[in-house]
């Protein structure tokens, strides 16, 4: 018969292993959509040499959705940073929907009603509705 001892011992090795699951990026789902796939490429921000973030499109609930996810290489060594993720048509020129966030780990664009037209995910960094001036972007390539 097993002892109370081993039990625990085992039990306290698990639940550190159980915890350490949710931070995968493919974790979440945008708030208003429980099942999007993702379409197209992942394109990668690049910060000063170091990769700060993934950016990827996905598709659900009748919209498109930009996601953005911090690497945790980035947050380790930085102690602040800005992102946005959007959906971008009329390649590249124009944003739909933006959302930004301060030190946002994972971050969902808004749905934007664009599935009938050619789109791309853009992430960057900053805080504006659109990039600007010296705002590092990333686009994954365009899905039609």
């Amino acid at each position: 018969m097993p002892s109370f001892k081993k039990f625990a011992a085992v039990a306290a090795l698990a639940v550190p292993m159980l915890l350490a699951v949710p931070g995968t990026a493919s974790a979440s789902t945008p708030g208003a959509c429980s099942s999007v796939t993702q379409i197209g490429s992942t394109a990668y921000l690049n910060v000063g040499g170091q990769t700060m973030a993934s950016v990827k499109q996905y598709k659900g609930c009748g919209q498109n959705y930009s996601y953005l996810y911090v690497w945790e290489g980035y947050r380790s060594t930085h102690s602040s940073w800005d992102v946005c993720a959007a959906i971008v048509t009329n390649g590249g020129r124009d944003v739909e929907d933006p959302k930004c966030g301060h030190n946002s780990v994972e971050l969902w664009s808004w749905g934007s009603d664009t599935l009938s037209v050619c789109t791309q995910a853009m992430g960057w960094t900053g805080y504006g509705p659109v990039p600007y001036s010296g705002d590092i972007t990333a686009k994954t390539d365009v899905r039609c």
